[in-house]
């Protein structure tokens, strides 16, 4: 079976939440799968439920959220090395689902280069499936995705002063 390379951009909720829906259904089908969440270092309630299933593995690759900052060099070496670890889960083969988590957040701060990251894509098993989300998806990434979503922000309860919910945001 052919795998093909996602995408879930835009400004709407859901991307991260479409691709671990993913990972629970590859995992209902007998498929490993490696999710490597770049900027996000905080705890998510994904982490809980995701060490429920042995085939999933997690790792983040972000620090303290600097969104609201500008990104330091510990940001960026952070970044870098989750570039490299995915790297290296790629060309190893052992997943049949590879996550690449607000990797586009990660290129819109330039903690490592578009070109780099379509490198490593490019050296995936023809049988393997990427997903790419976040926000800011540069152009270059439109070109090399197979399947392209784009959640489009309609209506959100942020607007009337809602935080973030543990459970539905993080």
């Amino acid at each position: 079976m052919s795998g093909y390379i996602h995408l879930y951009t835009g400004n709407g909720k859901g991307k991260t939440t479409a691709a671990i829906g993913l990972a629970v259904r590859a995992v209902g089908a007998g498929k490993r799968v490696f999710i490597a969440q770049f900027v996000k270092g905080m705890h998510y309630a994904e982490l809980d439920a995701l060490k429920r299933f042995p085939e999933i593995e997690l790792k983040q690759f972000g620090l303290d959220c600097f969104i609201v900052n500008q990104p330091t060099e510990k940001d960026i070496s952070a970044a870098r090395t989750g570039l490299q670890e995915v790297a290296r889960i790629i060309s190893g083969n052992q997943f049949d689902l590879v996550i690449l988590d607000e990797v586009c957040i990660a290129l819109h701060y330039h903690l490592f280069e578009v070109e780099e990251l379509i490198s490593i894509l490019n050296t995936r098993p023809l049988e393997m499936e990427i997903v790419m989300t976040g926000r800011y998806a540069p152009l270059r990434l439109f070109e090399v995705a197979d399947l392209i979503t784009e959640m489009r922000e309609v209506k959100h309860y942020y607007s009337k002063g809602v935080e973030a919910r543990e459970g539905i945001e993080f």
